[in-house]
């Protein structure tokens, strides 16, 4: 008897252990991570659809820091930049991190072995290519290692990017003041003058805006200005200017009668008209998409901050779209297709505790499924493929691309990863990753539509999807396609004059100590009085604040910086005819 209890006590203990197991896996607590992103809009908790993924697949809650002022300096202080580290460019606080040892070599403890599949696989070239730039920091062993990978990375480079300068504007505004010709920007800023006379209050009652820019996005210049400059002369942001990639001129930021002072000046003639948004000082990406959403901005220079967000299915359905409409005598601009990675860079830090799972996390990302979960929504629910590979949205999914805004409240989703059910919650934007960044270009072929049925596969960006390709769309749309005789934004812009910014593996030199502080009192003054230009009350004010940008960044050595920013260009691009 004493023999058969106590095997029966052994098979029940037996028994238990698995059963013990799971309901400790059941209660395993989250492994908390934090991400400084240089990229993301604010400060907080992932949340939504990606919280819940995360949690589902990596046992992971994910707290983003963004890189408000002093952030970076703090962190660095402390010696822990965060468990994932985004940078804004390959510049030099990315490779000060490196200098201080602050960042984790992927090449350690097997990290890119053992858990960096996708990232070997697809983008061998990126990451060789961070090698090189590590190598430019120093002659020490620890220069020549990966510690990272640049964004918006293609296997090929055979293509260009879509174009995504894309001056959006209220179509169906245009529509009802019969579609007048826009041949350069007198003709453009009339054309918003007379929309803003056709509707001078939004869905919420508000005064409408042609323009409304933010801050939140302002690096070494004002970037809702800088960007104009670039969508309309076609030059590429660059340091302390702007390039002309094509013709090898770099254009400093002050220069007289330059793009960057151009298109400021265009912005003040808007506010001088009652165009621009007196908000824009203190407004950030969140307000300004509220204003855009409610039909209170006419025109955008990007589609991300204007159709994108403006063209939901209640405005399509009333006949309203913001939609591309680009002036004769522009030049839009395009970048060039890379297999080296651009500058913003996904790092891991050197203090954190989970360099594997930091690891498994951006491998993930890097596969084709996480690169569709980050720009499309959850596998099922937002979006799918066919019998035969091909994508296409949800009637779901489409709703929430059409109004990022769309709420998913109690909305199902079985994990692919764990089989569990969830509940889904908060808005589609919310549930989107907020660090802000990505890994595999938009117009890449996807490897997962390439099947028998489909052997060339389809990229990634929506437009270019066959289950897009149909004529069943609202009156509003077939009639920019008909007014324009293209079927999509990417036909349409390809049909305008464009400059293709060819890629490059390039990070910019090491400044000197004192260069440095230099520098940044010099993009603080040129932001501050770009402002301060942009609403200022007349001509003369406007001239006066110019007059002291000039004089204030000359003390400060200006004119040598911008012979710094031509030799940096010359290198970035070599075969430019200089």
């Amino acid at each position: 008897m004493k023999k058969r209890i106590g095997l029966l006590l052994a098979i029940m203990m037996l028994l238990m252990v698995p059963l013990t197991a799971c309901k400790q896996q059941e209660n395993k607590k989250l492994i908390e991570l934090t991400c400084y992103s240089q990229l993301a809009n604010s400060t907080d908790q992932q949340l939504g659809f990606f919280k819940t993924l995360l949690e589902d697949k990596f046992n992971v809650k994910l707290n983003i820091v963004a890189d408000t002022e002093g952030v970076y300096d703090a962190r660095m202080e402390s010696g822990n930049l965060g468990d994932i580290v985004v940078w804004g460019s390959n510049g030099s606080k990315y490779q000060n991190a490196i200098k201080r040892d602050m960042l984790f070599s992927w090449e350690d403890m097997g990290l890119l072995n053992n858990y960096g599949s996708n990232l070997t696989k697809y983008f061998s070239t990126a990451l060789e290519a961070n090698r090189t730039i590590n190598s430019q920091i120093g002659p020490e062993a620890k220069y020549k290692k990966i510690y990272g990978i640049g964004h918006n990375v293609s296997p090929s480079a055979e293509d260009h990017e879509s174009f995504f300068y894309s001056w959006d504007i209220r179509w169906d505004l245009y529509k009802e003041l019969g579609y007048p010709e826009v041949n350069n920007l007198n003709d453009y800023v009339d054309v918003l003058a007379d929309m803003k006379a056709l509707e001078p209050t939004d869905e919420a009652g508000k005064p409408t805006y042609a323009m409304s820019p933010f801050k939140d996005w302002d690096g070494n210049m004002v970037m809702n200005v800088k960007a104009f400059a670039s969508s309309y002369y076609g030059y590429d942001e660059f340091q302390l200017g702007l390039y002309d990639a094509v013709n090898g001129v770099f254009h400093g930021a002050l220069e007289e009668n330059g793009p960057y002072l151009n298109a400021l000046r265009f912005f003040y003639n808007l506010n001088r008209k009652g165009l621009l948004d007196p908000d824009a000082p203190t407004n950030n990406w969140n307000s300004m998409a509220e204003k855009v959403k409610n039909g209170g901005v006419f025109a955008s220079t990007f589609d991300f901050s204007g159709s994108l967000i403006y063209n939901t299915v209640e405005h399509l359905a009333e006949g309203k779209m913001m939609a591309p409409l680009v002036p004769a005598d522009a030049n839009v601009i395009t970048y060039g297709l890379s297999t080296f990675g651009n500058e913003r860079v996904w790092s891991i830090g050197s203090r954190t505790r989970y360099p594997q799972k930091c690891m498994e996390i951006i491998n993930w990302l890097a596969s084709p499924e996480g690169a569709m979960h980050i720009w499309y929504g959850l596998q099922g629910v937002h979006w799918d493929y066919d019998e035969n590979g091909r994508t296409y949205f949800t009637e779901f999914g489409d709703e929430c691309r059409r109004d990022p805004y769309k709420i998913q409240n109690d909305v199902k989703w079985v994990s692919p990863f764990s089989g569990k059910t969830y509940r889904l919650s908060g808005s589609y934007n919310d549930g989107k990753l907020q660090i802000n960044n990505i890994i595999w270009s938009l117009d890449s072929i996807n490897p997962d539509t390439i099947t028998d049925a489909n052997p060339s596969g389809e990229k990634f960006k929506y437009d270019y999807w066959a289950s897009q390709q149909t004529d069943d769309v609202y009156d509003i749309e077939k009639d920019w396609r008909q007014r324009t005789d293209s079927l999509n934004m990417q036909e349409y812009m390809g049909k305008q004059n464009y400059s293709v910014i060819p890629a490059s593996n390039y990070a910019e030199s090491p400044k000197s100590a004192d260069m440095d502080i230099k520098w940044n009192e010099i993009i603080k003054s040129l932001k501050r009085n770009s402002w301060q230009a942009m609403f200022a009350k007349n001509d003369l004010e406007y001239s006066k604040i110019i007059s002291d940008l000039r004089k204030e960044c000359q003390s400060l050595n200006y004119e040598e910086y911008v012979g710094w920013c031509n030799a940096e260009a010359l290198r970035k691009w070599p075969k430019a005819d200089a």
